[in-house]
């Protein structure tokens, strides 16, 4: 044998499997005679022992008791050890009826198979039940002592995985649902309501809590969350359901309460069948496929069994991430890697012409706003809005059903030269927008938690490294969602959109980001004693708060809750021409001249010299008008 672990292993389960064949045919002549044998038949009892431990050893060794693992027994292995004792009983019996040995009891021949099965399931049982803690070893005396928020589905999964945990024990659940208490899951009590957390984490010696509501409102989630620290235990939480939504995680990887679940939402009610409808056996081609929003649109769009994903990216290393988690996925879904700049018409059309995709979701862009700010102006507008042009236009050229352009928040009433790049984008799109022909669809959306350059993952740098954390101004706000959330909506409004839109998310309220230093800061278990707070002030093209709308903008509603679609002024089609020419000219423009092509492309721009909020200084809330009043 190959593994000298496995052959230990099986040699073990052998000599005790031997053992318990000998133990129950000696017990069975015990038993018969109430443990006063006489001499006759113990002499008979010893002798037939010698065959017949082979002949039953070879049955077990024949009916494969020895390919599983006895900290998997199963009813599987149940049938095979009761296969095995009727076959070893007749077998015996066959024997001593052949040559004629008379001195062994009936009685015993009937009660050696049931003693056998006895013994041997019991064992198997009993070491399962040891290694999955059910009998509490020496080695979990020391295990942490934790609670489960929640009663459900996610709750019954979770408790099979700590199951098989040395690290921690689970001494109770607590629903708010009155028809669960006193009930059991895997033999664990619900003992309460979730507000019974801080008195039962008293009595209790509680020092964990696992937080299993992955489907419930983000107010419920959050609530939990806040119990935990009421309570003083440490609070971790099993995936989101945009997470498990996604396939990156499975329900039982348990972590820490982040950020992210203190900011989450409510999860996103899409219309799946419609998406099945629309994309299954269709080619959809992704730009950006390697970033944030574009990698994360590749794996939802996946679940809709695709023909093909084209993934369109320029940089190498984000196409080779994507592409590897691709392939190590189960299932049938085909992606081709594609190197590539959407600035390069014919790099593009190559690309189009060879897949001819039915459906492009366009994500590629430069979003990083002080960089594209200053310094970098003229290649944030080439990248953002002649990629997105020469994208959109061989779209059109090439027949796709749908062009889906991913925009942002910070396109409306823009003070960066991103924003205003990404606004004239969403112009030109429109401006192709026809009848019949393809039709362009634009989704707005705020900041992203955990996305490439995104203020989290730099907060979690800097607590780390003992702080200090930057935040430029105390009272700056954003919007945030989750990246699967983002990722959902944008199909969704892809699926709705009839030509010419621009969507609006659902972006829930503004979050200070100097509440959410505090939170990232609490909760890595420091205060702001140990990480300072330090404000440095506005960054070039920031702005306090973002808005969702332009001031001459209203929305109107979508058969989607988490869906608004924006009405903006038309795209005069005589302007296009001269944008182009513009763009297109030769050398390259500083800032200064791309600041003023602006302002008289996009009149709502408002540049850092027309900006009316200095950094400092406090701003009103942002109004958002509906047009429903």
């Amino acid at each position: 044998m190959n593994n000298p672990l496995a052959f230990s292993r099986n040699a073990a389960a052998l000599l005790h499997d031997i053992a318990a064949c000998a133990a129950a045919w000696l017990l069975a002549f015990l038993l018969r005679f109430n443990f006063d044998m006489p001499p006759e038949f113990a002499v008979s009892m010893w002798t037939k022992l010698l065959w017949v431990v082979p002949l039953q050893t070879a049955i077990f060794w024949r009916l494969g008791l020895y390919r599983g693992l006895w900290r998997y027994a199963s009813i599987t292995d149940f049938r095979r050890i009761v296969a095995s004792a009727a076959m070893g009983a007749m077998a015996i019996a066959i024997v001593l009826f052949f040559f004629q040995l008379r001195e062994t009891p009936r009685s015993a021949l009937v009660l050696y198979p049931i003693l056998l099965v006895s013994v041997m399931a019991g064992s198997r049982v009993a070491y399962r039940a040891w290694k999955e803690g059910h009998l509490v070893p020496l080695s979990r005396l020391d295990a942490k002592r934790a609670i489960v928020l929640g009663a459900g589905s996610a709750a019954a999964r979770l408790l099979e995985t700590v199951a098989r945990s040395r690290d921690w024990v689970v001494v109770g659940l607590l629903d708010d649902d009155p028809r669960k208490y006193g009930r059991e899951i895997h033999g664990v009590k619900v003992i309460g309501r979730l507000d019974d957390l801080p008195s039962l984490a008293r009595t209790l010696n509680l020092e964990q809590a696992v937080i299993a509501l992955p489907g419930q409102a983000h107010t419920a989630r959050k609530r939990a969350i806040d119990l935990c620290r009421e309570a003083g235990v440490a609070a971790l939480t099993v995936p989101s359901y945009e997470d498990l939504v996604s396939g990156r995680v499975s329900l039982s990887a348990v972590r820490k309460v982040e950020v992210d679940d203190l900011l989450g939402r409510d999860p996103v009610e899409l219309d799946a069948s419609g998406l099945q409808q629309w994309l299954q056996g269709r080619v959809v081609m992704v730009t950006g496929a390697g970033g944030s929003i574009g990698s994360e649109l590749c794996r939802q769009i996946a679940r809709y069994e695709p023909s093909r994903i084209v993934l369109f990216e320029l940089n190498e290393f984000a196409l080779y991430t994507i592409e590897q988690e691709f392939a190590a996925r189960p299932g049938p879904v085909r992606v081709t890697c594609v190197l590539g700049d959407v600035r390069d018409e014919v790099r593009l059309r190559a690309v189009m012409d060879e897949w001819r995709p039915a459906v492009v979701f366009h994500a590629a862009a430069y979003k990083h706003v002080p960089m594209v700010e200053t310094g970098n102006a003229w290649e944030g507008i080439r990248n953002n809005v002649l990629g997105t042009w020469r994208t959109a236009r061989l779209a059109r050229e090439y027949a796709v059903e749908k062009f889906v352009l991913v925009s942002t928040d910070k396109a409306v009433n823009p003070t960066s030269v991103m924003g205003t790049s990404k606004r004239l984008a969403e112009m030109m799109c429109q401006s192709l927008q026809q009848d019949p022909g393809t039709r362009f669809v634009m989704v707005r959306f705020g900041n992203v938690l955990g996305s490439t350059g995104s203020v989290i993952p730099k907060f979690r740098e800097q607590i780390a490294a003992g702080g200090p954390v930057t935040v430029t101004h105390p009272d700056m706000t954003r919007y945030f969602m989750s990246i699967p959330e983002a990722a959902q909506l944008v199909l969704q409004a892809g699926l709705m959109g009839e030509g010419g839109e621009i969507f609006v998310l659902d972006m829930g309220e503004p979050v200070r980001i100097v509440d959410l230093a505090r939170e990232m800061i609490r909760l890595s278990g420091l205060d702001e004693q140990e990480v300072s707070i330090v404000f440095t002030g506005l960054r070039p093209g920031e702005k306090l708060f973002e808005e969702v709308l332009a001031d001459d903008e209203t929305t109107l509603p979508t058969p989607h809750p988490k869906l608004r679609i924006a009405r903006s002024r038309p795209t005069p089609a005589a302007v296009v021409p001269d944008i182009l020419d513009w763009l297109q000219g030769q050398g390259v423009r500083t800032d200064a001249d791309v600041r003023a092509g602006l302002v008289r492309w996009v009149p709502e721009y408002q540049p850092p010299e027309r900006a009316e909020t200095p950094a400092g200084e406090g701003v009103r809330a942002p109004v958002v008008r509906s047009a429903t009043g």
